[in-house]
């Protein structure tokens, strides 16, 4: 078992001649394995922020990022263990995914630099691993991320992030490029893997719908703030900020939501 903790964690950027910009103010949360928690907020509210700095693609300005009670290295082999174990799905998967390399390369990648199996397994390791996330090996394996669908090039960036055997999982709207006919589908896959592998889940969002469907508490972004916190039942049903009301006004109906197959 795993733990994700944030205490305090501010990101500023410097803004010549004017304020500093406070993308993310004193955000403190912990995520554990088996456990799934939706980061939700609008556009610029500094859902991706929290992203980048929980598997430091950028730094902190200040506070403390823990695993395991641990505050995180910051250089060489302990980074790196790190981002082993705290894996990312990015929001565009044609964008993440090297247009010039081929499937096979995408998901063998992880799995060498980490010398997660011994090297006469690989192979049959990225077939499995592909397979966990519904995708032909014998049909995928020699094309380029260009010569998939949408929703094929995100399956193939989720089995990239499970190759390493990660323990968390960051999943920064991975849903939202793709078609509405195949969304719910990739969400299902997430779901299924989270179990297996008992994984915890930072699910980030603007979509309060499948927040409540796909997690077990949600976090309300504002502005960089974190205004609201709790079970998701008890966030949906009943809201204490007044941004999270204007933001459930402003959101589909859950039900009819799921009802149509995720259609809107």
């Amino acid at each position: 078992m795993s733990t994700l903790e944030l205490r305090d964690v501010t990101k500023k950027y410097k803004i010549r001649g004017a304020a500093d910009l406070i993308a993310l103010n004193k955000m403190s949360f912990t995520l554990s394995s088996g456990q799934t928690i939706a980061l939700v907020g609008q556009s610029g509210s500094g859902k991706s922020t929290a992203a980048k700095l929980i598997t430091q693609l950028e730094r902190q300005t200040s506070g403390d990022i823990l695993l395991d009670g641990e505050v995180i290295p910051r250089t060489g082999k302990g980074l790196r263990a790190y981002r082993q174990t705290v894996r990312m799905v990015f929001q565009d998967p044609f964008a993440s995914l090297n247009p010039y390399h081929t499937i096979r390369y995408h998901v063998e990648r992880p799995l060498k630099l980490d010398r997660v199996v011994p090297k006469d397994d690989v192979e049959d390791e990225v077939r499995s691993v592909l397979r966990r996330v519904q995708l032909d090996p014998d049909v995928v394996l020699e094309r380029r991320p260009h010569e998939l669908s949408g929703g094929q090039r995100q399956r193939v960036a989720i089995a990239r992030a499970l190759a390493s055997r990660p323990r968390l999982l960051i999943a920064d709207e991975p849903v939202s490029m793709l078609d509405v006919s195949i969304r719910l589908e990739v969400l299902n896959l997430l779901a299924t893997l989270q179990r297996e592998d008992n994984l915890g889940v930072l699910y980030i969002t603007h979509d309060l719908a499948t927040a409540r469907h796909f997690s077990d508490e949600i976090m309300v972004l504002h502005h960089g703030d974190l205004v609201e916190h709790g079970p998701a039942d008890e966030v949906i049903l009943n809201p204490q900020d007044e941004y999270t009301k204007r933001l459930l006004a402003a959101s589909p109906d859950p039900e009819k939501f799921f009802a149509q197959g995720g259609a809107r």
